[in-house]
């Protein structure tokens, strides 16, 4: 992975779970790494963490259900690193859990403004910024539950399910200009979404055991792999974790 030292990389979602991992892998691969959450507190500690990685580490707060907010990221981004060479759009959210006659229409249209919209909008500040440079690779975070339907997760999949298709459409009109776009579902992995997903015994999914579950170095690992030269002929596709030979490709 030394082809990564000194590359640049925005993770939004930074602040905990498969971000957070993933900011620190990335980082002591010499990565610049600039992390984006809403929680403020929790990014600065995670920057003073990383003080001594390879890579530099810079907390920037956003929203992205806020297309001004990640105009900033992408912009802030520039001025502290000059060039942005990798985007994991991995923000996202679950709650609340229930059934779409019970759901709250605010609350449920917000996890579709963070899950796909947020996608959407880094997509449309990254790209141009790409196609100057001439290359770069976005990685979207999907799931499994893009093409399963699950008792209480309607807001979830079908968010997911619109990333997916999103994330093929993305890389029809850009991979031909150097700009590589794929998704990676992990499947299930041991973060706090878990814990959300256990304490709603809704579905299958919230009977699994900690032990069931994926740890979130192994996504950083995977995302880490992704952008390497190793996996430069994925594109377009949704890269699924879980299967044993994808597993053994990043090493894992």
């Amino acid at each position: 992975m030394n082809e990564l030292t000194g590359k640049t990389a925005i993770i939004t979602g930074a602040s905990k779970g498969i971000g957070a991992a993933t900011v620190k892998h990335f980082a002591n691969l010499g990565v610049n790494v600039v992390m984006a959450a809403r929680s403020t507190d929790k990014l600065k500690a995670l920057q003073d963490e990383l003080g001594s990685s390879k890579g530099k580490v810079l907390a920037h707060p956003c929203d992205v259900s806020s297309y001004s907010d990640v105009c900033g990221l992408i912009e802030a981004c520039q001025e502290q690193f000059g060039r942005l060479d990798i985007l994991i759009n991995n923000a996202g959210m679950i709650e609340p859990i229930c059934h779409l006659a019970d759901s709250d229409p605010e609350t449920w249209t917000r996890t579709a403004d963070i899950n796909y919209k947020g996608v959407y909008y880094g997509l449309r500040a990254a790209l141009p910024v790409m196609l100057k440079q001439g290359k770069g690779v976005i990685i979207n975070i999907s799931s499994g539950a893009a093409v399963k339907a699950l008792e209480g997760w309607s807001h979830y999949c079908s968010s997911k399910a619109a990333v997916h298709s999103l994330t093929k459409c993305a890389d029809l009109e850009y991979k031909e200009q150097g700009i590589r776009i794929l998704a990676l579902s992990p499947g299930t992995v041991a973060t706090d979404m878990q814990v959300a997903i256990k304490a709603s015994g809704v579905n299958p999914v919230s009977q699994l055991e900690v032990s069931d579950h994926i740890v979130p170095d192994d996504v950083g690992k995977a995302l880490a792999w992704l952008c390497s030269d190793a996996a430069k002929d994925i594109s377009g596709e949704d890269f699924q974790l879980r299967e044993e030979a994808n597993r053994k490709l990043v090493g894992l």
